[in-house]
Order: structure tokens, then sequence, then C-alpha cells
């Protein structure tokens, strides 16, 4: 199940100055009361990832549906990851919720699920987790394909063929060694950013590059290092085990691996690491953890540019379903 190619029909939101929001629906739609805020990973923005369209259509086409799906632009999106920040990133989420709950009057008292793709997932974990928590709380929240960016650069380094791994380990040294003496905001060589697989000709800080490479974990994980296989548990009690201390999920947490990942270190284990991760969220006793939709989907792509769309339309949908029933 792909994507269609042509532009679709939809509302562009400026929910906040120079930030946009795009929600998926047709002139014809009748109102929907509950948004699928969604948010991209790296380099991502408007239409990138392609089951979002497929998903917006399948909701759409789904009789008696009250969802309308929501594509968040923030200013990380595209390049501008490279000098942006999870704090950032959560302050602008919340913009865009509170510009839904009181400039959308159909939508005031709707139910609003956050869902990550990728570095997207950081964005919604950290949301739920981090300091300040006076943010508006989500009804739910959905994290697809969480994969650790250390961990991939790390496997970058490790999967290149003998004559290149001593370079792309040189570079690699070279931007920990910048990062660790520089200025947060000192803009790093790109060269040696594409070197490690950074995307070519983007601008990234000291401060950023640190944030994603987090080189003194696992013992101290940077902001951007939630999803390293190798993070201990006091790790993670800090980061999914305060979700039900701050408040701000009133529902619950579903997990959406994808089993092909391109970017997953073959070292992972992910039905270990997801265990971890749902013993952490539910500590205490919670029942944070969405047992029935969380999952590794077979076969399907990081982004899900195909195989596995249909399975992934299917748990989210059933996802919204169950977020629509809680009180």
């Amino acid at each position: 199940m792909s994507s269609p190619s042509h532009s679709p029909p939809g509302i562009l939101h400026e929910y906040a100055p120079h930030l946009v929001a795009f929600e998926f629906t047709t002139p014809t739609d009748d109102p929907k009361p509950n948004t699928l805020l969604f948010i991209g990973g790296l380099t991502d923005g408007l239409h990138t990832v392609p089951y979002v369209r497929t998903l917006a259509q399948a909701l759409g086409q789904t009789p008696k549906s009250t969802w309308s799906v929501v594509n968040l632009l923030l200013s990380s999106s595209y390049s501008g990851f490279g000098t942006g920040s999870l704090d950032t990133d959560v302050a602008e989420i919340a913009q865009c919720i509170e510009f839904i709950r009181t400039r959308l009057p159909h939508k005031a008292a709707g139910k609003i699920v956050l869902m990550g793709h990728s570095t997207g997932s950081q964005d919604v974990l950290h949301y739920l987790h981090s300091h300040p928590p006076n943010r508006p709380a989500v009804d739910g929240a959905i994290m697809q394909a969480p994969v650790s960016d250390r961990e991939a650069l790390l496997a970058k380094i490790q999967d290149a063929d003998t004559l290149k791994q001593n370079e792309v380990r040189g570079a690699y040294e070279q931007l920990v060694q910048m990062a660790r003496s520089g200025p947060a905001t000192f803009l790093l060589p790109m060269d040696l950013l594409a070197r490690v697989g950074l995307p070519e000709n983007t601008p990234v800080t000291a401060q950023r590059f640190w944030s994603l490479a987090s080189p003194d974990s696992p013992q101290r994980p940077s902001a951007d290092d939630l999803f390293s296989s190798d993070l201990g548990d006091e790790s993670l009690a800090a980061t999914f085990g305060k979700v039900a201390e701050r408040g701000l999920l009133k529902g619950r947490l579903m997990v959406l691996f994808s089993g092909a990942d391109e970017y997953l270190p073959p070292w992972v284990d992910v039905p270990g690491l997801m265990g971890r991760w749902r013993q952490a969220v539910n500590v205490g006793g919670q029942d944070l953890w969405d047992d029935e939709g969380s999952a590794a989907i077979e076969g399907a792509s990081h982004n899900v540019s195909d195989v596995g769309q249909e399975e992934l339309v299917h748990r989210v949908s059933r996802f919204l379903e169950r977020v629509e029933k809680q009180t």
C-alpha cells in the first residue's frame, strides 16, 4: 500500500508565527473533533513520511470517523534539526496543541493523540517526561520507529567497509572532540558530518551533534539518547519512568517498531527492549503501556514506505478507537 503522488487536500494552519500544521481534510468533510498530531523525524517536513497520507485517507473513509490527521511543521523540520533541540520541539508542540484547543472551536473539547516517527518519537517521549510539565496533556501517544540516533551512528561506523571504516571513525572522533571542547552553537564541518551519515549541506551545532551522538552513553546519556538498547534501568526510570508522575498522558502509549528498519542495528533485541520500556513506563502499577497495539510490524522499513502500511493503519486506527472510548 503506497501513497498517491498528488498533493492531498487540506487546511494549512498557522499555529504560531512562521510555524504551520497541515490538516488533512476536504471541503465536504464534516468537522472532526479529535486530532492525531503527527511529528516527523530528522529532515522530515510536510508530506515526507509516506504512510501519513495513507493513514489520513483511511481515517477519512471510515464511516462516522471523528479523527483528522494534522502534520506538524516545527522549526527543526527539514534541515532545521541541526540547530534545534528537543526542548524547542516540545515547546512548539505545546503551542500547536493550545492552538487546536483554543482557535479551532470544533476541536476544543476533542481528544488529541501525539504520534512521532523516528526522532519525532523522541519528541513524544520528551514531551511526556521532561520538565517543565506545564504543557497541555494529551489523550494518547504513539512512537513509530523509535530508533536510537546514537546506535545508528555507531552502526554506520561498524558497517563501513575496511577501507572506509577508519575514515568514518576518524570523522566521528573529530566531531566528538569538537563538540566536547567547542561552544554549543559552533557549527561543525559539513564534510565530517556527511562522512558519518548525517545529511549533506546541513548545519549542525556542536550541542545538537553531542545530543544525537551522546558519546558519554550509556553512563550519561544526552537528551536525544532515549532509545539506545544499552541504557540502564536508571536511565529508563528517568524518562519512561517519569511519564506517570508528570501526568501529561491521560491514556496509553503505543510503540510500533519496523521489523525491517534499515536504521535499527542488528544487535538490538526489539522484544526485550520493548519489555524494558513497558516495565519502566508502568512503574508502580501504572497501566500506561498499550499492550494491545504495541508491536514490531513485520517487513516494514523505517518509514513504512510500502510493506506494513496496512498493518500500521489498522493498529493506529484501533488505538484511536480505544482512545475515543476513554472517559
